[in-house]
């Protein structure tokens, strides 16, 4: 899940520096909507590759389903979602697709370059999306309220753990850490397992240090960066700085629970834990298959406690915007294809019983993006075809109401390969000063926010 959203948001610093109009995106095309019999063709993105052939196939038999159910719409599937080396090009000259793929970190900017399409009075007429959350919708609206996309699915943090090392050092698996001190006194447990055991693991390069930093930090309520008076300002130089920095420095040079091999990055807890090896670190719960299925894991090893202190946590999601310039019939042909299978609670239950056919997860614990009947839908079909142990995710999904869920900083990915070296310095540095390693990061992180308005 990282390495996808380090993608979009190194695509969108790329695009930060494309100054265009609204007309120019919209496409030669876009004054000719429909052709002479009154049908359009819509080009999305979105197609798995056909290297992975069951969700290519799957997502081809949508499709078909659809332009039944809509014989005077035409879909243009195209494969891949957000490539940062091909998007600015793609948007300078017009040629995004007309209703293309976005990461929540992406339509704040994409919406204030006006480089995508209002759909705001077009929405009452799929009566399903006044059941999206507000919080969630907000994401694809400006400051005005009008909408401009439509969000497929959220995700938040929590704690991954090993159960069966949980046992082993004398832990309860259905009650994981509910502190940081917690985490800490669990982490000696798992690390005096020994056999090369490591209690708790964390990131430090290629930007994932200063993700899993931003993570930690939202978790005690500290932020990485405020808004004063319309001027970007980092604000983690604080006492919840201070408290990330230095827990993990006592965890790793104090208690030896974090294990000798740090500069870690995405792929190397997720080995890990696979291994065996890992009792604990922060993700979320798509982590859980690809131990599962790249490092030889089982689903009924692992659990998923809620981050830690419960402050805050990071969150973030996916979903699909309209091109700028596009016509009333492209926009009208778009959200039925959105609100048929994307966003769409009806879909879950055939959805769910393709992935159980084909032996994809069902039922791992994410955020829901649907209030009032539309979860109460998606939850009923969950449970149908849940394929994967629930009750190994049962304190996640008990805190997800009552855990605030906030969103990336601005230019997070540069920010993040400055808040890297606060990270790998700790880590590796028994003698590693925080405050310094704050104030060094602080000064850097307020030139990189002095471009944001």
């Amino acid at each position: 899940m990282f390495r996808t959203r380090l993608r979009s948001a190194l695509g969108l610093l790329l695009v930060a520096g494309v100054a265009m109009s609204a007309a120019a995106c919209g496409g030669d095309d876009d004054a000719s909507p429909a052709s002479k019999d009154g049908k359009v063709t819509l080009v999305i993105n979105g197609l798995p590759p056909a290297t992975e052939k069951a969700t290519h196939d799957r997502f081809l038999a949508n499709v078909a389903e659809f332009e039944k159910a809509n014989p005077t719409i035409k879909i243009d599937a195209r494969e891949g979602k957000m490539d940062p080396q091909t998007f600015p090009a793609k948007l300078a000259g017009g040629q995004l697709e007309d209703v293309f793929y976005v990461y929540f970190t992406d339509p704040a900017n994409l919406i204030a370059k006006r480089q995508v399409s209002d759909i705001s009075k077009y929405l009452k007429d799929y009566p399903v999306i006044s059941q999206i959350k507000p919080e969630v919708l907000r994401v694809f609206q400006d400051d005005g309220g009008k909408t401009y996309g439509l969000p497929y699915k959220n995700y938040s943090m929590g704690l991954l753990y090993n159960r069966d090392l949980f046992k082993k050092a004398g832990l309860d698996p259905n009650s994981p850490p509910k502190t940081w001190a917690d985490v800490r006194t669990a982490a000696k447990k798992i690390a005096g397992l020994g056999d090369g055991t490591v209690g708790y693991g964390d990131y430090s390069k290629n930007n994932t240090g200063g993700w899993h930093f931003t993570t930690e930090l939202y978790s005690l309520g500290g932020e990485v960066a405020v808004n004063q008076g319309g001027t970007w300002k980092a604000a983690f130089h604080s006492p919840q700085g201070r408290q990330v920095l230095q827990q993990l420095k006592d965890m790793r040079w104090t208690d030896n629970a974090m294990g000798q091999k740090q500069l870690l990055e995405w792929a190397d807890l997720l080995q890990q834990m696979g291994s065996g090896k890992l009792g604990m670190y922060l993700a979320t719960a798509d982590n859980i298959p690809t131990i599962v299925n790249q490092y030889k894991g089982k689903y009924e090893t692992y659990g998923l406690g809620p981050i830690p202190d419960g402050k805050g946590t990071l969150g973030g999601g996916e979903g699909y915007m309209f091109k700028a310039g596009l016509s009333p019939e492209k926009i009208q042909a778009g959200l039925k294809w959105l609100t048929f299978w994307f966003t769409s609670a009806d879909r879950y239950e055939a959805e769910n019983k393709w992935s159980s056919e084909t032996k994809q997860p069902v039922g791992l614990p994410e955020p829901a993006i649907f209030t009032g009947a539309a979860a109460q839908t998606q939850a009923a079909a969950d449970k149908k075809y849940a394929n994967v142990p629930q009750e190994n995710y049962a304190p996640f999904v008990a805190s997800m109401g009552s855990i605030p869920v906030k969103l990336e900083p601005p230019n997070a990915q540069q920010i993040y390969a400055v808040l890297d070296v606060a990270m790998q310095k700790v880590l590796t540095d028994r003698n590693a000063n925080v405050d310094q390693l704050l104030a060094d990061a602080e000064t850097q992180v307020n030139q990189i926010l002095a471009s944001v308005k």
